[in-house]
């Protein structure tokens, strides 16, 4: 059995006759950092929806903590994506009339039981505690992005897969944000983040690169050049 937490294997996914992927094949260890990049349309997104439980592939097979994902039913596959996964999305997908300490508390009641000190500690290390009570719509979007990261570690998920979490945010923010994936990091947190900024990609400890639905580069710390051709550091 392979001691990785994720082997994607000769993946492909297909729209009628468009290859969004071709035969990708990638492998994640326990703690690991990997950043995903490459240019709109090159199938980022769709590598993270198929390793999140949220789209299946067309060929091909996806092994996560163990599990062969294309066994599973539609409802194993549900729990796998609450028990195993957290998901941080460029969009923040919050709920509007729940405020942030419900939204936190969501991912809680799906998972298990609700804990509202849980849920207010969550908030709390990433700095908003005072904003418990606020609805999304009464915090920035670099706030509603915070909110969207307590609610995917709150399960202490295995995996945390981040698509393009700092896309929308100012500087400061997304200086916030990264502190926190640090954090995680630190405490032997598995993370795949899908970024198209070399900034943020540089603080993986491994860089994969998609073209045209399939892997063009696969590097780790020094030896990652961004498609601009400027090397990074990690």
């Amino acid at each position: 059995m392979s001691d990785n937490i994720l082997d994607v294997i000769d993946v492909s996914k297909i729209y009628g006759p468009v290859k969004a992927l071709q035969n990708v094949s990638l492998s994640v260890r326990p703690g690991e950092w990997l950043a995903i990049m490459g240019p709109s349309g090159s199938g980022k997104t769709t590598l993270m929806n198929i390793v999140g439980c949220l789209d299946s592939p067309s060929l091909g097979r996806v092994i996560l903590d163990g599990l062969g994902l294309d066994q599973l039913t539609a409802g194993e596959l549900t729990a796998i994506r609450r028990e195993a996964i957290g998901l941080i999305f460029q969009q923040f997908h919050l709920i509007g009339y729940l405020n942030a300490l419900e939204n936190v508390m969501v991912a809680q009641y799906y998972h298990s039981l609700v804990d509202e000190a849980e849920a207010l500690e969550a908030l709390a290390k990433v700095g908003l505690a005072d904003r418990a009570k606020h609805l999304p719509r009464q915090l920035s979007g670099g706030e509603q992005q915070r909110v969207c990261v307590a609610r995917a570690l709150i399960n202490h998920p295995k995996l945390l897969l981040a698509d393009e979490p700092t896309g929308n945010l100012d500087e400061t923010n997304e200086g916030l944000v990264m502190d926190i994936l640090h954090g995680l990091h630190r405490q032997g947190g598995t993370i795949i983040v899908v970024t198209h900024s070399p900034e943020v990609a540089q603080h993986a400890e491994r860089v994969v690169v998609l073209e045209h639905g399939r892997v063009a580069s696969d590097s780790r710390g020094a030896d990652f050049s961004d498609p601009s051709g400027a090397s990074q550091t990690a």
